[in-house]
């Protein structure tokens, strides 16, 4: 793998296990040194995800690279600000930001499973957590980035949203917070693209579909619910975390250099009829 990032300095939210790990890992494939962020760097073991190495970091450090972990919490400015400033300090420079943490998660805990939030009854507690779980993190995060990559006049953002901010399919009518924060991060990124467009910062979205993440997998996407999902998939099967990381490698690499306020689709085709 050519080594594409070479010197770069990248950040990856969410990065305890499942997608945000993928991204991590790719980017360190390629060249990238990678400061890994969670809420709880060791959430692979909440869905006995296999580690290669005993963190994620040491899964970076193994391909050459530097790394560290940071615990932090996006929704929080002072976490991120704080955040932003020790990667500055250690590496003196931010290339690459990739905005992964969030998702339909229970702010009760891992374990209590995904919220039903009715867009005419949901609670205000799960709607404002769902929402800033997902869209005041990624604002943040994106706002403390565009400092020193405003600075520097260079920068790759990559926001991650979700199909179900495009499309709402019958079984996602429950998730109503999730979707409508997915929705504006995608409309955040076209905004935050315009602004940034004349520092020479890229900022794209990718909107992944039906992945087998371990989260999704430890809680049903498996068996005959997966062979359900497939027939809405014009290429026939779910797709990876590996699938939506190689789609990051195009958007902070110079592959990109003239694509920036997009969203784009990461779903094997997935169709509504």
């Amino acid at each position: 793998m050519s080594l594409k990032l070479s010197g770069r300095i990248a950040l990856v939210t969410g990065a305890g296990r499942g997608l945000g790990r993928a991204y991590a890992l790719r980017l360190a494939r390629l060249g990238a040194d990678v400061v890994i962020s969670d809420i709880n760097l060791e959430s692979a073991k909440e869905y006995d995800e296999r580690l290669s190495a005993p963190t994620v970091m040491d899964e970076v450090r193994n391909f050459g690279r530097r790394s560290m972990g940071i615990q932090a919490d996006v929704t929080k400015k002072d976490q991120v600000d704080a955040m932003f400033s020790q990667i500055l300090d250690e590496f003196g420079h931010l290339d690459i930001l990739v905005n992964n943490a969030g998702g339909n998660l229970n702010r009760l805990g891992p374990k209590a499973g995904s919220p039903i939030t009715l867009p005419s009854s949901a609670s205000m507690e799960d709607h404002r957590f769902l929402m800033d779980v997902n869209l005041t993190g990624t604002i943040l995060c994106c706002q403390a980035a565009s400092i020193p990559m405003k600075r520097q006049k260079y920068g790759k953002i990559v926001n991650v949203a979700s199909q179900a901010g495009l499309h709402i399919a019958p079984e996602m009518v429950k998730a109503m917070s999730y979707n409508v924060a997915k929705a504006a991060i995608i409309h955040y990124t076209r905004c935050l693209a315009a602004e940034l467009g004349p520092f020479n910062i890229n900022v794209n979205c990718i909107a992944p579909g039906w992945i087998s993440t371990s989260r999704a997998v430890a809680e049903g996407r498996k068996g005959k619910v997966a062979k359900e999902l497939e027939k809405q998939i014009p290429l026939g099967r779910l797709g990876s975390p590996d699938d939506v990381a190689k789609v990051v490698e195009f958007l902070v690499t110079d592959l990109s250099d003239y694509v920036t306020g997009q969203c784009i689709s990461v779903c094997g085709g997935y169709i509504l009829f």
